[in-house]
């Protein structure tokens, strides 16, 4: 199977073509950039020496699978400027079409396979979901399923500094970040809108009032998220109904023992750990923000897409130590 990525010097198209270079069924016949033509990519992801001889171009084949790995609101202006195949099966992993998925004679489906595997099954076009929004989504769903989302939801969630990707920013150069931590856009983020509405399960259930902080870390790769509201269930009720709600999911896992972050960075897996105090459930979870909140996500979804197993070159060990 033939793949191409789009914008293909960020960290999330380093650990794509990571992945699919090991993946069995693929091959990676392209990775455009405009700004890095004929530069091998081993020149800027370095970890991949010894593993392609592709080098950078600007003009894209056809192929059976485009992905889009460019900055948020560039991917449906590339879309605009270059004519895709009707049978090419294109997965954005920027914001274009997560709240707008039709676009032309395509519709992207959101790309949250513990919310939508059956529909990605039959698509052609996926809307790759946020990083944030995968971490704090998989938390809530199974509360959002049994219409439980009925109180405030407060949410704080710290990301590694590869969510703000490659381009160096005040933020994210290293003698700001290191030995440091920021909030940033508290009540406001953008994933925020796409939450909503995954979690209204398409209107069906009343929008929760969330409270967002999210945290700049002083680390490199990761989300590690605390979240709270008032529930009814009990402690092992709750441990029940989230552990029946992921039991189809290869990758979404609760954990009896308290979780630290490395054990999911570098795989495609998101932990969830659940405690009650009071009225109170808390839930805690974690995920490699390039990966399950990024490109292993959109490898997921295309071995949903074209029918392979869902875990089809994604098992992945944590680098814990």
């Amino acid at each position: 199977m033939s793949c191409a990525i789009v914008g293909g010097t960020g960290y999330t198209a380093g650990e794509l073509i990571r992945l699919l270079l090991n993946h069995p069924y693929c091959e990676v016949v392209a990775v455009q950039s405009s700004s890095q033509v004929g530069i091998p990519i081993t020149a800027i992801h370095r970890d991949l020496v010894g593993e392609s001889d592709l080098c950078f171009c600007e003009n894209l084949p056809q192929t059976d699978v485009l992905f889009l790995c460019l900055g948020h609101g560039l991917s449906s202006a590339f879309l605009e400027q270059h004519q895709m195949d009707i049978h090419t099966k294109v997965i954005d992993l920027g914001n274009d079409f997560r709240l707008s998925p039709d676009f032309g004679d395509r519709h992207f489906t959101y790309g949250l396979p513990e919310l939508n595997r059956s529909l990605i099954t039959q698509a052609m076009s996926i809307a790759n979901p946020g990083c944030f929004a995968t971490a704090i989504q998989l938390a809530l769903l199974p509360l959002a399923y049994h219409n439980l989302l009925k109180d405030e939801v407060h949410i704080h969630a710290i990301t590694g500094s590869t969510g703000a990707g490659r381009g160096l920013t005040e933020t994210a150069h290293f003698s700001y970040r290191n030995n440091n931590i920021s909030v940033y856009k508290p009540f406001t983020h953008q994933h925020l809108l796409e939450i909503h509405r995954s979690l209204s399960l398409d209107g069906k259930n009343p929008l929760p009032l969330l409270h967002f902080i999210p945290v700049r870390g002083n680390y490199t790769r990761g989300i590690f998220a605390t979240l709270y509201t008032r529930c009814p269930w009990s402690e092992e009720e709750a441990k029940e109904k989230f552990i029946n709600y992921y039991h189809s999911h290869p990758f979404t896992h609760i954990c009896n023992h308290e979780l630290s972050l490395k054990e999911v960075v570098n795989t495609n897996k998101c932990l969830l750990h659940i405690y009650k105090h009071n009225d109170y459930l808390l839930i805690t979870s974690t995920l490699d923000n390039l990966l399950k909140g990024a490109s292993g996500q959109a490898v997921q979804n295309m071995n949903l897409m074209f029918g392979f197993p869902e875990t089809l070159g994604l098992q992945l060990k944590s680098i814990a130590f």
